[in-house]
Formats: structure tokens, sequence, C-alpha cells
């Protein structure tokens, strides 16, 4: 199984990687940094992989799930209510390829503000 990291601050998420073009694609873009931006209870980031949307696209998401979104080229991590979720539902702007999970704790995330520093790497194993 193919592992990332995700590095936000003392923040480190740690993600295992699905079975999909987007999951592909965003591994073979490894390493890469980039500034964050948050949405509601979400954290987004240029992300330098091209994939298009997959027919299982969507934009309600489960805590945990890690997912690309194509018409902004960056990863989105959805843990908690954002402007445009009805009722406590994590909705993401438009729909987007769940393409990894992570179990770490998602609520640390909070703590995160506009234009840190996240750091996306391979994991070896």
């Amino acid at each position: 199984m193919r592992t990332i990291q995700i590095s936000i601050g003392r923040i480190r998420l740690t993600c295992a990687l699905e079975q999909s073009p987007t999951a592909e694609a965003v591994w073979q873009a490894l390493p890469f940094e980039a500034l964050v931006n948050t949405w509601g209870d979400e954290v987004y980031f240029r992300c330098p992989a091209d994939a298009d949307a997959e027919p299982d696209a969507r934009d309600v998401m489960q805590m945990g799930e890690i997912a690309y979104w194509p018409p902004g080229k960056a990863i989105a991590i959805g843990f908690g209510r954002t402007p445009v979720s009805q009722g406590d539902e994590i909705r993401l702007a438009s729909p987007a390829n769940v393409f990894a999970t992570c179990t770490n704790d998602m609520r640390a995330l909070k703590t995160v503000t506009d234009g840190m520093l996240v750091t996306v790497e391979r994991l070896p194993g």
C-alpha cells in the first residue's frame, strides 16, 4: 500500500492512497509544497497533479477522506462544515475525487490558517 504524509505546521497526516487514476497522478507529482487556504472547516491547496473528475466524484465527504478538486487543481481536506454544508455534512464547493484516506484526528486542522506552508511527500514502505 502506498502512503503519503501531509504536513502543515506541527500537524502530520498519514494517508493511504486508493487505486485510482487520481491517486496515481498525485503520487507521481510528489513531493511538493504549497500554501494553504481555508474555507470553513476545509483546508485546500494547489497540487501539481492534473486529473479529471472521475465517475464517482462527489461533493459530500466523510471524515478522513482526502480529495483532489479538479476545477482548482487542488487537494481538499474537509473536516467539518463549510459555507455550503447542509446540516453537519462535510461538503466541498463542487465534486472532487477521493484518492486517499487518513486515520489521524482531523480536528487538528482547526488550527490551520491561510498562508501556512504544506508539504506533501511519499512515505517509505
